[in-house]
């Protein structure tokens, strides 16, 4: 748990527009509720959804016993121009799995005390203290927007800028151990290397799987149509496994009825994840259902009255791209139904209903997401460490989190 003492009235955290360099300046809010919410969305322009202050607001609402949260705006003459948000957050040993906990046992012998400052009694295994810059619940480019009057290059160099800033000011607070920059596509980054010049270390982490979808489909039967006939059939018998199951788009007040089973499914999923960097609250999704009714969806797999999985995902405002996000599953009910890979298509399908032109898939089960159509899309993330133990770990941390080895399949036909 994070305990951080009393702010010192000499931080002046709220001290608008402090100097950052030249002619830019900066204000610094520890909460979602005191940001000046016309100068964030000024320079957002509705370009990302993930740094809506709203859904910013309630991830804070939501997730606030484990996680401290600081937001930033930058000005330029005076005029916003850039905005980013950070997550603090202590991990403990057992979410690095036997590894880093096979690690521990022999530190805690030659180094122990190194470990003073993280472990309380070692009852939990603290061992980092992680500055987040971006958003630990989505993957993807979530941890900045900039105005159009800002060069991707001057982004970059200022939140190199910026997160040196808040990583000095949180170590005020107490011990951190690294500063965690995520996600970026690996071609979208600036060709001049302004955070490895800053020490920062360069990483991949399983990519995020896209399907561009073709617009001259009507339903699902016409994506299946473009597969080789090896995958086709595979596609009839998985739809033909799951034809006994009934989904259904469950409403706000029906994410409110089935909210303990729907919690109970995620967190099966929740416990087989290889890192487990973070846990979404037990109301998370009622409230981002009741928060975003038309922007979130959740869809219920029911066989007879029973639920037995469900997937959820984002119908990006202003964007073309669904985004899937978090599905539950009974296991035992998988065996039978194909439930994970329905669920794969059902995504593909809302995705051709509504007309976007993207679906993004999410990281993990690379392989089997390919068999439908995913292509990766390297992702990179840069981490400094900011003490001896953050060194010590660090490793592990990072091999954790880069991908595992795949074999990429192609489910269409050859032109």
């Amino acid at each position: 748990m994070i305990t951080f003492c009393e702010k010192h009235k000499e931080y002046l955290r709220k001290k608008p527009q402090r100097k950052l360099y030249g002619n830019y300046a900066f204000t610094f809010y520890e909460s979602m509720l005191e940001v000046d919410k016309l100068a964030w969305n000024e320079v957002l322009a509705q370009s990302n959804f993930f740094l809506n202050t709203d859904y910013l607001q309630l991830i804070e609402k939501l997730h606030q016993s484990n996680i401290a949260y600081r937001y930033i705006i930058i000005y330029k003459d005076k005029k916003p121009v850039f905005v980013c948000c950070f997550q603090v957050i202590d991990f403990t040993a057992d979410v690095f799995g036997e590894l880093v906990e096979s690690q521990i046992t022999d530190l805690t012998t030659s180094r122990l005390k190194l470990f003073d400052k993280y472990i309380d009694k070692y009852k939990d295994h603290v061992i980092m203290r992680l500055v987040t810059c971006g958003n630990n619940f989505i993957s993807g480019e979530h941890c900045f927007a900039y105005a159009n009057s800002i060069k991707r290059e001057e982004a970059f160099f200022l939140l190199e800028k910026i997160t040196h800033v808040v990583s000095k000011e949180e170590k005020l607070r107490g011990t951190i151990s690294a500063t965690l920059i995520k996600d970026f596509y690996a071609h979208q980054l600036p060709k001049e290397k302004i955070l490895e010049q800053n020490k920062f270390i360069q990483f991949t982490v399983e990519p995020n799987m896209l399907i561009d979808i073709p617009q001259t489909l009507y339903d699902i039967n016409d994506y299946i149509a473009l597969f080789a006939k090896k995958y086709r059939n595979r596609a009839k018998h998985i739809f033909k496994d799951g034809a006994s199951v009934v989904k259904k788009d469950l409403s706000v007040e029906e994410v409110k009825l089935y909210n303990k089973e729907i919690y109970t499914l995620y967190e099966n999923v929740f416990n087989k994840a290889k890192f487990k960097l973070v846990k979404l609250a037990p109301d998370y999704y009622y409230e981002m259902k009741k928060g975003f009714v038309d922007a979130f969806f959740v869809t219920g797999y029911f066989v007879g009255n029973k639920l037995v999985a469900f997937d959820s995902g984002y119908y990006l405002p202003n964007d073309d791209t669904l985004e899937a996000h978090c599905i539950g599953i009974d296991y035992e009910a998988n065996k039978e139904f194909e439930l994970y890979q329905n669920i794969l298509y059902h995504f593909i399908e809302l995705t051709i209903i509504h007309k976007k032109k993207h679906l993004n898939l999410g990281r993990t089960a690379s392989e089997i997401k390919s068999t439908v159509g995913a292509k990766a899309h390297e992702l990179v993330c840069y981490i400094k460490p900011q003490n001896t133990v953050s060194k010590v770990v660090l490793n592990p941390f990072m091999s954790f989190l880069q991908p595992t080895e795949w074999i990429p399949r192609n489910p269409f036909k050859e032109e």
